[in-house]
């Protein structure tokens, strides 16, 4: 009954102007209130301030910049076998497996469309039709930066408007086609085991997403729009474990490669911690 009031209660909510308006107020620069909701953040979730490179919570100019905080050079090691297909980011598990026909798992019982996940475009969407794909989870105590889990080019990146609804556990299991119906930085990347689909998707109260090409991304005008193509005049190259992008408030990761490209690891279950640079994938194994 509770979940069920929390997803009436999206239904009804203003998403767009709520997380509008969190947005604004993370971004203030006024000392006393960004302090206030750095501290109710940081004593509520219990956030390990050690692993930050500044670790003084009230150091940072705004509570966007506390939230998207860089981590220690030697917090995370990225694994650096070839075959590894690490970690993009730390959080948990929400579902991981097979693409079938086309439609991706979102939690039991329910799923959704590749190609409506990938903006639309059917072309787009072709070389991962029976691959694989896993979701991952950000929490709000977790780091929010977004990381390679391999070496890759882009070749494209579209944003994607949409709803804002929660993506956490109950939501997922409650709104039908939840990641391809939310807000989303859709990027390709070619890498040398095949192409790799990276889509980061918006939710409730996250005030935007940006990349390392480009800034921020999200919220844009509410229509798709190809944010990078190809024909673009510098191209983006990123290694294993290179910053991507991030979040301004928690959200969902969701990565995507064609058929026989990876075998997930056996760990990688609904639930599961991950934690950024470890490996959740051997490459060169059918999936």
């Amino acid at each position: 009954m509770k979940d069920k009031l929390f997803i009436l209660l999206q239904h009804l909510l203003p998403q767009h102007l709520l997380s509008r308006l969190v947005g604004r107020l993370a971004d203030c620069r006024i000392r006393w209130v960004k302090n206030l909701f750095i501290d109710l953040f940081h004593r509520h979730y219990g956030i390990d301030m050690s692993l930050a490179a500044e670790e003084n919570p009230r150091a940072y100019g705004s509570f966007n910049e506390f939230f998207t905080r860089a981590l220690k050079k030697d917090a995370r090691t990225i694994d650096p076998a070839d075959d590894a297909l690490v970690s993009p980011c730390d959080g948990a598990v929400s579902q991981a497996g097979a693409i079938s026909y086309g439609r991706v798992i979102q939690a039991k019982g329910r799923g959704y469309s590749l190609t409506t996940l990938l903006g639309g475009n059917a072309k787009r969407a072709e070389p991962f039709i029976n691959g694989s794909f896993a979701t991952l989870y950000l929490s709000p105590r977790d780091y929010h930066r977004v990381h390679m889990p391999v070496a890759g080019t882009l070749r494209e990146a579209i944003y994607v408007p949409g709803d804002l609804y929660s993506v956490n556990n109950a939501t997922a299991q409650g709104v039908d086609s939840l990641f391809a119906r939310n807000e989303r930085l859709v990027t390709i990347f070619d890498t040398e085991y095949g192409p790799m689909a990276m889509i980061l998707v918006g939710a409730m109260i996250v005030a935007g997403i940006e990349t390392v090409w480009s800034g921020p991304v999200a919220p844009l005008p509410r229509k798709p729009q190809t944010l990078y193509s190809l024909a673009s005049p510098k191209p983006v190259r990123l290694e294993k474990g290179e910053e991507m992008g991030r979040f301004h408030l928690g959200s969902t990761v969701i990565l995507a490669f064609g058929p026989d490209a990876l075998q997930w690891e056996d760990s990688l279950t609904h639930g599961a911690g991950v934690t950024l640079g470890h490996r959740i994938a051997t490459f060169g194994k059918s999936a």
